[in-house]
């Protein structure tokens, strides 16, 4: 099953990086917690691009058969779109910044998503 999330944070980077998110991070956490096996993280500059964001990454996933198991915070400053074992966090800049959330899977593995964003 891993696999097939690591397609679905494929998926995730690749829309959030076509809506220009910033600062994307993946973290592998499977080994550290039975919450999920990655977390990927993304800043947004505005809550019109947060929603952009968002919307893509569960158009993209949609269309692969993939909805999400729960949604949170579709209208505020931080959108958590859960896929059990993806969490993706979009977050605005101040709110990434405040909680800082991916500090508390520093022990995870970050992992290199280089290959899959947009060379400009």
């Amino acid at each position: 099953m891993e696999n097939n999330y690591f397609e679905i944070v494929k998926t995730a980077v690749k829309a959030i990086d076509g809506k220009r998110g910033q600062d994307i991070e993946v973290i592998k956490v499977g080994d550290i917690t039975v919450l999920t096996d990655y977390f990927v993280f993304a800043t947004a500059g505005s809550n019109t691009q947060l929603k952009a964001i968002a919307d893509e990454v569960e158009f993209k996933l949609s269309e692969q058969g993939i909805e999400p198991h729960h949604i949170e915070g579709e209208r505020s400053e931080w959108v958590c779109l859960d896929y059990t074992g993806v969490v993706i966090h979009i977050f605005l800049t101040k709110q990434r910044d405040f909680y800082q959330i991916e500090r508390l899977w520093e022990d995870g593995e970050k992992i290199d998503i280089d290959d899959l964003l947009i060379k400009e």
